[in-house]
């Protein structure tokens, strides 16, 4: 089991987050910490832990320093990390004990071969960590058609076998991309991987100053996330997804493809075709209010 942490300047939050991935009931830990160029004490806060990590291994190396996607992409594509199992970690969140082997348990029952991933909600927690709420609550399965127009949960929540990573490293080598967590869910989609959903939150996701109201789930953060969309935002990071994609068409199967080349299509034309090919393309985002904000996001040409 490799743990992938990313880190830049958490000297403030990260001994209790190291201080959980010590405390998880699976045995076996190797620790992959990836630095993006911290000017406080978070080297050598890590480099303090290395007596203490009695889980396996704890391995400190420099990051690529181009921000969060590209320090995470660099321990994907890093053919020294080699495990069974990959979880990414952020460097000031809290882990529920049984966070890593309640994946490793659901995957153990799946198909080796199949890439496999796992995700869960968060509970939301402030910078002092009183809790603050809960991510949402996606109930509509995950798949390829979701996976295109929306990013089901937060790459710290994020655990894939060694299929998936090796899908993952392959699908990496030749592209950048905006989000890692919804990279991973993209390509694993894509390629008829088998994703999890898990409802009960395993992670305790800390929000910084204005984050913390709503948690995620108010009416603002509603509104603020179809603002992004209506904004256009959301199309820049489509088209960086859709690159992407472009790059690695070998590892699409079939079925994706062709929602992918109707979707691909729906974005061009007049707003009749529009409608009528993301219809038939079958993608959606996971609540009511999400895939009309979708329908009109077209009409608007925002996406």
């Amino acid at each position: 089991m490799a743990v992938l942490m990313g880190t830049k300047d958490g000297a403030a939050f990260i001994g209790e987050q190291l201080d959980s991935l010590l405390a998880q009931s699976w045995p076996q830990v190797d620790l992959w910490v990836s630095d993006d160029g911290s000017t406080d004490a978070t080297l050598a806060i890590v480099e303090a832990w290395r007596e203490r990590w009695d889980k396996g291994s704890l391995t400190l190396v420099q990051g690529p320093r181009k921000g969060f996607a590209a320090n995470f992409r660099s321990m994907i594509v890093d053919p020294s990390i080699d495990a069974d199992f990959y979880a990414f970690c952020d460097q000031d969140d809290v882990w529920e004990p049984d966070r890593l082997e309640s994946a490793i348990r659901w995957m153990k029952g799946e198909e080796e071969k199949m890439p496999l991933l796992f995700c869960s909600r968060t509970a939301t927690i402030s910078q002092t960590g009183v809790p603050a709420g809960h991510s949402p609550l996606f109930k509509r399965p995950p798949s390829f058609r979701n996976a295109l127009v929306q990013s089901i949960a937060g790459g710290n929540t994020m655990l894939f076998n060694r299929a998936a990573r090796e899908l993952l490293a392959k699908a990496s080598a030749g592209t950048e991309f905006v989000s890692h967590d919804w990279w991973v869910y993209l390509i694993v989609t894509a390629a008829s991987g088998k994703v999890r959903y898990e409802p009960r939150p395993l992670v305790r996701y800390r929000q910084h100053g204005a984050n913390l109201v709503g948690a995620n789930v108010s009416w603002k953060a509603r509104l603020s996330r179809l603002g992004r969309l209506f904004k256009g935002q959301f199309a820049t990071w489509t088209d960086a997804n859709l690159a992407g994609l472009a790059v690695n068409g070998d590892l699409i199967s079939r079925d994706a493809a062709a929602c992918l080349s109707l979707f691909i299509k729906a974005r061009e034309g007049n707003v009749f075709r529009h409608f009528r090919l993301l219809g038939k393309s079958g993608v959606y985002r996971q609540t009511f209010m999400g895939t009309l904000g979708l329908y009109l996001a077209f009409f608007w040409r925002r996406i």
